[in-house]
């Protein structure tokens, strides 16, 4: 058996030299051939290898990947300058004639066009363009005309003239249509009344101070509706709450406190007073200087009341950070009232292990000639229970004396005075007590 297996492995590697011989044979003349017609040239220091059929990617795919987020800011940057370009030559306007009616519902007018018209500046215009945000209300007072910005309310008062500014992307609201029709109805009165342009301004002022108190209630019963869940109950939601409602007042505070202080600013500047009475301007009726009684108690009225607001605004806080310590107090005093707990337990539990102590000292294999003592049973295990009970009051009793905390010094004082009484002397402090009427000894 084995010969017949070696005599096959013979044959077969004969057959395997035989055939790659043949083949070396055939194949020798065409690669000779191959290298006599074409020779194979590589360059000096490039090597091109390829280890699959894909076609190797260009210089410009490789890089784009690097600058992706560069190449995506500078077009978003690209696409929003080139939309905002077309519109910011626009503004939306609503514009009201001398009689107090609508001439223009939210028409599009040109900027250059409204700087011609109203001799203004084109930085004026960006004070009460709605897309620029402006956080500071202002009352500017230009030659022909008063420009407002505060809170909703964008407008240009002249003797004869209202343009209010729509704001940017928004739908008539509510609060701007009650506005405008009180606008109207204001411009419309006839009579000896106040000037076309305080008119104007005085629906103004009010519409801001109704915007502010129906803030200021919502914002309101919103607190006081917290306030009054967390004296029942404590609990992660509604500290939630009160931190959105907070955050809330304050930027409402600041709101009206600086719209208090464009009206204050306006009554502390008495040119800018004498130059609002556009229409004595534009008569050419001649006015003493800081005649301007009239404008200072409208506006002294309007900063009175949203003075209140503010003031109101800061009660609110003041009770709200009042709940907030009162709080923290009582989650205070529960966290020491569990420490307290905690330590009670193992202050017990060194009282049981006291007590432990002597069962485990009998507990050893050891003779103690007591074990057939009729009474050594009872007898110890009243010393173990006593013990543990001696061990636990002596801990909780110092425990109670540490817990009791004072505003001030007097029991501590006290305390120091019965143990100086104790001790058949006068308690002194401490760097008194060596002291002699010679001096120090």
């Amino acid at each position: 058996m084995h010969r017949a297996l070696w005599s096959h492995c013979a044959s077969h590697v004969k057959r395997r030299h035989a055939f790659s011989a043949f083949y070396s044979v055939l194949t020798r003349p065409v690669i000779a051939s191959t290298c006599q017609r074409r020779p194979l040239q590589f360059p000096p220091a490039t090597r091109h290898i390829s280890w699959s059929f894909k076609q190797p990617q260009s210089q410009e795919f490789i890089e784009h990947p690097d600058n992706e987020e560069d190449v995506a800011r500078a077009a978003i940057l690209d696409k929003v300058m080139k939309g905002r370009q077309p519109t910011d030559l626009m503004l939306r306007c609503t514009v009201l004639d001398a009689e107090g009616n609508v001439k223009t519902i939210s028409g599009q007018f040109k900027k250059s066009d409204l700087c011609a018209e109203h001799r203004l500046n084109a930085r004026d215009l960006r004070k009460i363009d709605s897309r620029v945000p402006n956080l500071v209300p202002t009352i500017l007072v230009r030659k022909e005309a008063i420009l407002v910005n505060m809170l909703h309310i964008r407008a240009l008062v002249k003797a004869d003239a209202v343009v209010l500014f729509d704001t940017y992307g928004s739908a008539d609201s509510r609060l701007h249509s009650v506005f405008l029709y009180h606008l109207e109805h204001n411009l419309k009165t006839k009579g000896t009344g106040p000037p076309y342009e305080f008119r104007a301004l005085e629906s103004i002022l009010l519409s801001v101070l109704s915007a502010l108190e129906a803030e200021m209630v919502f914002i309101r019963n919103l607190i006081g509706g917290l306030l009054a869940e967390m004296e029942d109950n404590i609990d992660h939601d509604r500290f939630k709450r009160l931190l959105h409602y907070s955050r809330r007042l304050a930027s409402f505070k600041n709101r009206a406190t600086l719209v208090e202080e464009a009206i204050d600013e306006v009554l502390s500047q008495d040119e800018d007073m004498d130059a609002m009475y556009l229409s004595d301007k534009k008569n050419g009726v001649e006015r003493a200087k800081h005649d301007h009684e009239e404008l200072e108690v409208l506006l002294e009225s309007f900063s009175k009341q949203v003075e209140e607001i503010v003031n109101e605004a800061e009660n609110i806080e003041n009770n709200v950070q009042s709940t907030q310590e009162i709080v923290e107090l009582i989650l205070d005093s529960n966290r020491n009232a569990l420490l307290a707990l905690d330590l009670q337990v193992s202050i017990a539990t060194l009282g049981v292990g006291s007590g432990a102590l002597v069962a485990g000292l009998f507990g050893m294999n050891l003779l103690s000639h007591i074990e057939q003592h009729p009474y050594a049973f009872y007898g110890m295990t009243s010393l173990a229970t006593s013990l543990a009970f001696v061990v636990a009051w002596a801990g909780l009793r110092k425990l109670a004396r540490i817990r009791k905390v004072g505003l001030s010094s007097t029991a501590t004082s006290a305390t120091q005075q019965h143990r100086s009484h104790k001790l058949g002397r006068a308690w002194l402090p401490l760097p008194l007590r060596n002291r002699t009427p010679g001096g120090w000894s």
